[in-house]
Order: C-alpha cells, then sequence, then structure tokens
C-alpha cells in the first residue's frame, strides 16, 4: 500500500502522507516553520472557529449561487465534523509562521476538502471534485478568513479567563467577610501606617480586580468586527458584492456570536487594535494579581521573622537544605505568569505597529501571543483562588498585637495634640521602646480616658466599608 500520495503547487510536487486530511501547503509549512511547541492542534477552539467561518462561508456561497446543493452539503458536513473535534489532529502548524496566516487557512482548506471528498466517496487529493482554493477557499483569503477565525476564537477563549477571574474575586470576597472583625496595621512604602480590619484589606484585593472584569468585556467587543468579504486588502475582489453582509449573518447564526461587518473593509483588513485592546485588558489585569500575589507574600513572610498576619496553605516542602520551611510557592508561579503576560502584551504592541500599508503580516505572533496569555492567566487564576486564597488562616493575635504596639496609630493624636508633638511622640517611642499610650500621659497631654477613647483602633477604622459575597 502506498504511503503517501502526491500533490502539487506553485513550488513543484510533494509527497503528502495518504492517510493526512491536510495537503501540500500544510505539508510545506510543517517543514518551513518549526518554531515552537504551540502547535494549532492543541487550540481545539481556534480549530472550531476556523470551520465555524469556513462553513459560513459555505453557506453564503451556496445561497448565492455559487456552489451546488449536493456539495455545499458534503462541505457543511466535513466543516460540523471538524467543529465536533474529530480532526484536532490534523492541524499539526506551529502558531508562530510567516505568510499572514496563510498556511493556518489553507490548513483548514485542505481539511475541509479532504473530508468532503471523503464523504463524496472521492479519494483524498481528487481535488477536482472539491478544491481546497475554488470552492473551500471561495470568495475568501487568508487576509479575512484568518483574522476573522481569530477573533471568533478569542471570543469564545473570553469567556473561561471571565469565569475563572469571577471565581476567584467570589473567593476573595468571601475572606474579606470571615476577616472583617480581625484588626491589623495598614502599611505604606513598608511601614506602618494606620488601623484596618483584615476584611477591609481583602475587600480591597476583590474591588481592584472586579475592575478588571469590566475592562476584559469591553476589550472583547472589538472582536465582534470583522472582515469577512474584503478578500485580500479590503476592496472584495473575487467576492459578490452581497458576500460580506449575507456571510456575517450565516457566521452569527453558525456561532451565536453577534458579528458585524466592518464599516470600512480596507481599514479593518490592517487594523490590530482589537488584539491589542484586549491584551491590554489582559496586561492590566496581570498587573493587578501580581500586585496581589505580592501582598499575600508579603503578609504570609515569617513565620517567626516576619509580618505572619496570615498563613497560606503548605503545599510542599521549602527548601533542600532547610529543614521545615515552607514557600508561598502558588502566589510565586502566579507571579510568573503575570510577568509573560506582561511580555506578551509588549510583543502584541510592537507586532501590530509593524503592519504595513495593507496588511499585518505579524498577526500570526499576535494570536500566539493572546492565545498563550488567555491560557496561562485562565490556569493561574484557577490555581490561586483553589491552591491559595482557599485555605488563607488569619493569624488574629499576631495582627491585634502588631496594631497594639505600633507606633503608627499616633497618627490619630495628630488633631488633639498637633503634628509636632504626634512626631515627638513617635520618635520617642521608636528609641525608647515605650508605647505611644505610655509617653501621651507621661507628657500630660491628655486625660487617661480620652486618650483610651482616640486610641481605641476600632474608632480609627473606616466602618462604612460593606462586605457581600
Amino acid at each position: 500500500m502506498n504511503e503517501f500520495r502526491i500533490e502539487s503547487d506553485l513550488i513543484g510536487d510533494l509527497k503528502v502522507p495518504t492517510n493526512a486530511y491536510y495537503g501540500i501547503q500544510t505539508v510545506r509549512a510543517i517543514e518551513n516553520f518549526k518554531i515552537s511547541s504551540h502547535k494549532l492542534s492543541n487550540c481545539a477552539t481556534f480549530i472550531k472557529a476556523l470551520a465555524q467561518v469556513k462553513l459560513a462561508a459555505a453557506k453564503t456561497n451556496y445561497e448565492l449561487h455559487s456552489l451546488d446543493e449536493p456539495l455545499y452539503l458534503s462541505i457543511r458536513q466535513a466543516c460540523l465534523d471538524i467543529i465536533d473535534g474529530q480532526f484536532d489532529n490534523q492541524f499539526p502548524l506551529d502558531l508562530i509562521q510567516g505568510g499572514a496566516g496563510t498556511s493556518i487557512n489553507m490548513n483548514i482548506n485542505e481539511v475541509v476538502a479532504n473530508r468532503t471528498l471523503e464523504i463524496m466517496g472521492y479519494k483524498k487529493g481528487e481535488y477536482n471534485y472539491c478544491s481546497p482554493n475554488d470552492h473551500i477557499n471561495l470568495a475568501q483569503s487568508t487576509n479575512d478568513a484568518y483574522p476573522t477565525s481569530v477573533k471568533i476564537a478569542l471570543y469564545q477563549m473570553h469567556d473561561e479567563v471571565y469565569q475563572a477571574l469571577d471565581n476567584l474575586i467570589t473567593v476573595i470576597r468571601i475572606k474579606a467577610i470571615e476577616f472583617q472583625s480581625i484588626l491589623k496595621m495598614g502599611r505604606t512604602q513598608l511601614q506602618d501606617a494606620v488601623p484596618m480590619t483584615m476584611g477591609q484589606e481583602f475587600e480591597a484585593f476583590a474591588y481592584s480586580l472586579e475592575k478588571e472584569k469590566r475592562k476584559l468585556v469591553t476589550a472583547r467587543e472589538e472582536f465582534l468586527s470583522i472582515n469577512m468579504g474584503g478578500t485580500a486588502i479590503g476592496t472584495g475582489l473575487n467576492a459578490p458584492k452581497e458576500f460580506a453582509e449575507l456571510c456575517a449573518e450565516n457566521l452569527r447564526e453558525v456561532t451565536n456570536i453577534p458579528v458585524y461587518v466592518a464599516p470600512n473593509l480596507i481599514e479593518s483588513t490592517s487594523d490590530t487594535s482589537s488584539f491589542v485592546e484586549y491584551s491590554s485588558a489582559l496586561k492590566r489585569l496581570a498587573i493587578k494579581v501580581s500586585k496581589t500575589c505580592n501582598d499575600l507574600r508579603l503578609l504570609s513572610s515569617g513565620p517567626r521573622a516576619g509580618i505572619n498576619e496570615i498563613s497560606l496553605p503548605a503545599l510542599q516542602a521549602g527548601s533542600s537544605i532547610m529543614p521545615g520551611k515552607v514557600n508561598p510557592v502558588i502566589p510565586e508561579v502566579v507571579n510568573q505568569v503575570c510577568y509573560k503576560v506582561i511580555g506578551n502584551d509588549t510583543t502584541v504592541m510592537l507586532a501590530s505597529e509593524a503592519g504595513q500599508l495593507q496588511l499585518n503580516v505579524m498577526e500570526p505572533i499576535i494570536v500566539h501571543c493572546l492565545i498563550e496569555s488567555m491560557e496561562l492567566m485562565k490556569n493561574a487564576l484557577t490555581s490561586l483562588k483553589e491552591k491559595c486564597i482557599e485555605g488563607i488562616i488569619a493569624n488574629k493575635d499576631v495582627s491585634e498585637n502588631l496594631v497594639k504596639n505600633s507606633i503608627g496609630i499616633v497618627t490619630a493624636l495628630n488633631p488633639f495634640i498637633g503634628y509636632k508633638m504626634s512626631t515627638k511622640i513617635a520618635k520617642e517611642a521608636l528609641i525608647t521602646g515605650k508605647s505611644v499610650y505610655q509617653l501621651v500621659l507621661e507628657y500630660d497631654l491628655l486625660s487617661k480616658s480620652r486618650l483610651d477613647q482616640i486610641l481605641n483602633p476600632e474608632n480609627m477604622i473606616n466602618t462604612q466599608t460593606s462586605f457581600s459575597a
């Protein structure tokens, strides 16, 4: 049995594995782009989106009488099979590639075509009956089909990132309620500031991340503008004038996503601002999440020689030489994910700027970065929730003793004894080791009853902060 079939293209003839649903263009891309370990075959959502775009295009061509019914129905079934995940292993291409995504567009064209041929009773490669270019890519170009597929995929992937973030916020708010009565010292510039509750601190973490949910949702809306029907540069060459609107309508039906035709297809073909917008929203989220992890690491530092206001779950031994050491490994790994996401955003920004004239050929690295960032962030948020936040324990006695012994509570005396005297009291307390309370009484600045009232930490806390699960 022959293990290969021969296919031809502009460059010449090439062997293609007999059982492969992809064709010569895919084989060339496999050989040309050995860049990373991130393969299209591992991105089921992207493959699904590519097939959804091809299905919508085929339906549009059928309705415009460019495809006959038997061929359309076979193409439709082939696309549905791919959408169902039956052929994910037929997409072996590296996400990072030259050609502005042409190899990926041809990969999906070839798989759909060969699966269609199989459904129709023909052999793979008998492209006179169903061609990757003439039938599957009909009225399209890589320059409209590829970015449209990317937008559909990212729009769908957003849901998992959003849900992971929402779940994390919910758990942080549960902790805020649990810790709402625990007094602790607030800090600025790593120095004692004024008292607060641990619940207020955790509610601030939650609220900070809550704002990023809204940013992500707003950024995702940019993916709804598509340029199908623009073909090569947005002029619509080789596509019927009705194609763009009808294809958008069919894509809405196939995906249940409210896409619409971009107002200016020439501008839209070279524009990558929607990717920049979403990457920027991910970067904002990464900055917030990383800052939260920094705080968790500081607050749990010690346990004897650090702050030790909270204890994180002990997940593994922390040292090969220091017995008993346990490290904050989850915040550490989440920090690293955030750095990667921030770095990816820089790549997206530079690649977007590199667009020239009527096309941006750097879209593949943009796609690679966004898919990677979304996957990493989803997993990091889930790990932070399940392996860290849910198991945090507040060390109540430690926190409250730090408040009682803090020089920072002298700030509450400013309105009563003046800033200059408060500074003197703070300095002397620091030098002598005496408490602020003791020194105020020694200098006879306030009566004991009045001082007790002023320095009651609960009176210095903003009780207006609400807690809700």
